[in-house]
């Protein structure tokens, strides 16, 4: 389970923001956001609060009792490679019924194999 310090990195590398930007939002100096980041620093309840409510996640989610957001939801975003989610909804949208079905289906067995 990632920790909280990481969390909050990825979730403002997820949505592509520099440390200044959220310091700033936060009404607090980069270093200070820096050091909650590199875990230098505890990170009070207010920024943690803060924080669910800029990301729209769950205290639950940052604190580690709910996993349940998956990451960006910015379909331009790179996904994997060169590849966004853009152009997988895209190729998705272009199988038949039976062939999601069957992408479902698929889905389901490579998460059931971790």
């Amino acid at each position: 389970m990632k920790e909280l310090r990481e969390l909050i990195r990825d979730l403002r590398e997820d949505h592509d923001l520099k440390q200044k930007v959220v310091a700033d939002y936060l009404g607090v100096s980069q270093q200070t956001y820096s050091n909650y980041e590199s875990g230098n620093r505890d990170i009070p309840t207010w920024v943690v609060i803060q924080l669910a409510k800029y990301y729209k996640v769950s205290t639950d989610y940052l604190l580690g009792a709910d996993t349940s957001y998956l990451g960006s939801t910015n379909l331009n975003n790179t996904y994997l490679g060169n590849i966004t989610m853009h152009d997988v909804m895209y190729d998705i949208q272009k199988l038949n019924r039976q062939e999601r079905r069957d992408l479902l289906k698929y889905i389901k067995f490579l998460k059931n194999t971790d």
